[in-house]
C-alpha cells in the first residue's frame, strides 16, 4: 500500500556555504519533499534497516550545537566531523521513537538516538546508526538524551574528570565560560559535586546569571556584556583559579588564564568565539598567554569526549542518577517545529539559549 509523506527537509544553501556566517540565514527550510511511505519503501529495505522514526506518539527531538557551525566549512577541523553537503539533508543528533521496523535490534515503540539524525520530520534509517535508550534513565524526558544524559553530559563529566584534576578537600576554584550553555551549565554543577568550593560562571545576560546562581548552584556569575570580567574575577575568585572549563576561547579565555594559579588546568572543550574565523582548531594563542601557561605550568589540552567512550556507560549511569535525584538541574531552550530550526541555530550561535537548544519536531 502506498502512502505519501510530506516531509520538510532542512538543507544547506549556497549562500551559507559561501559566506559561512551565522549572521546570514543559515538554513533554508522552505523545501517540501514528497516521499513514499513505508508501505512501498519497506520492500526495498535490507533487514539491517529500521523503520521511520515518527513524531507520533512520542514526538522526537533534534538538537543544535556550536560545533555544527564547523560543518559549514570544507575543512571542519575535526576528523570526527564531516562537512554538510550542498543540497543534501543536514543531519545531527536526535532522539525519536521507532514507528515500524524490520530490524532485529529495533522494535515498534523503542526510543532511539543517533548522531546522524536527518533534519526532517520522518526518516528511514539503518539500524546500525541507531542506539536504543531506556526512557526510565531520564524519567521519560527524551530530550535529556541529547543533553545532560547524552553526549553533552558525557563531555562535561569526562572533561572535568579527565582534564580538570578536581580533588575534594583541595579548596579549588573553577571558572566556566559559556556557563549557561548546554555543556557549561552541566560542567559547573559537576565541578561543585566533585569538590570545588567555588564555581564561577561567565555568560552573556543577567537572566543567565540568575539561572546559574539561583537554579544551578553556581557561587557567582559574571555578565561579560555588562561587567568587567577581569575585575569581577578578582572579586569572585579571591584565591585565584585552579580549573577553567573553556567553551569560548578568545579574549575572555585570555583574561581567565592570566588569573590562574600555578599548576592549574584548562579544559579545552570549545572555542565558539572563534568558529566564524578562518583559523585552525584549536585557535592559536598570543605569545603572552603562551608564556603565562608555561611559567605557571598550566596544562591546556584539547579534550575530545570520543576518546573516552570506554567510560561512557558508567558516566551515563552517574549522570542519570544525578539528574533523577535533582543533584543536577537541566536547563533547556525549546523551539517548536522543524520550520524554526534555522532560527534556533542562529539564536544558539549568538547566545540566545539557556541550557541545551532543542527543537521539538511537530
Amino acid at each position: 500500500m502506498f502512502q505519501i509523506i510530506i516531509c520538510i527537509t532542512v538543507k544547506l544553501s549556497e549562500k551559507t556555504r559561501t559566506h559561512c556566517s551565522y549572521t546570514t540565514k543559515v538554513i533554508s527550510y522552505s523545501q517540501l519533499v514528497l516521499q513514499k511511505g513505508l508501505g512501498s519503501q519497506c520492500q526495498r529495505l535490507n533487514h539491517g534497516t529500521a523503520g521511520r522514526a515518527s513524531p507520533s506518539p512520542s514526538i522526537p527531538f533534534i538538537f543544535v550545537l556550536a560545533s555544527q557551525r564547523c560543518r559549514m566549512n570544507d575543512d571542519t577541523g575535526a576528523d570526527y566531523l564531516t562537512p554538510w553537503q550542498l543540497s543534501e539533508c543536514v543531519d545531527g543528533g536526535g532522539v525519536g521513537v521507532v514507528e515500524s521496523s524490520r530490524c532485529s535490534t529495533c522494535t515498534e515503540g523503542d526510543a532511539v538516538t543517533s548522531f546522524n539524525w536527518p533534519w526532517q520530520t520522518y526518516a528511514v534509517m539503518k539500524g546500525s546508526v541507531l542506539q536504543k535508550v531506556d526512557p526510565q534513565l531520564v524519567d521519560g524526558h527524551l530530550s535529556y538524551f541529547l543533553g545532560a544524559v547524552g553526549i553533552t553530559g558525557l563531555t562535561a563529566l569526562l572533561g572535568v574528570r579527565e582534564k580538570g584534576n578536581v580533588t575534594k578537600g583541595a579548596n579549588q576554584t573553577m571558572v566556566v565560560s559559556g556557563a549557561a550553555g548546554a555543556c557549561g551549565s552541566i560542567a559547573g554543577q559537576i565541578g561543585r559535586l566533585d569538590g570545588c568550593v567555588r564555581v564561577v560562571g561567565i555568560c552573556g545576560s543577567n537572566d543567565k546569571c540568575r539561572a546559574l546562581v539561583e537554579d544551578l548552584g553556581f557561587s557567582a556569575a559574571i555578565n561579560y556584556h555588562q561587567e568587567d570580567v577581569h575585575t569581577r574575577l578578582k572579586e569572585c575568585c579571591p584565591d585565584g583559579i585552579d580549573v577553567y572549563f573553556d567553551n569560548v576561547g578568545g579574549a575572555i579565555s585570555d583574561t581567565v588564564i592570566t588569573q590562574m594559579n600555578n599548576g592549574g588546568h584548562v579544559i579545552l572543550c570549545g572555542q565558539i568565539s572563534q568558529y566564524n574565523k578562518d583559523v585552525p582548531y584549536p585557535p592559536p594563542l598570543s605569545e603572552e598567554i603562551k608564556e603565562t601557561l608555561r611559567s605557571k605550568n598550566i596544562s591546556r589540552e584539547r579534550f575530545m569526549v570520543l576518546n573516552y567512550m570506554n567510560k561512557a556507560d558508567a558516566a551515563l549511569c552517574e549522570l542519570s542518577q544525578w539528574v533523577k535525584s535533582s543533584q543536577i538541574k537541566v536547563l533547556e531552550t525549546m523551539a517548536n517545529g522543524i520550520e524554526n530550526m534555522g532560527d534556533a541555530f542562529c539564536s544558539m550561535m549568538k547566545g540566545g539559549n539557556i541550557g541545551k537548544q532543542i527543537i521539538k519536531i511537530s
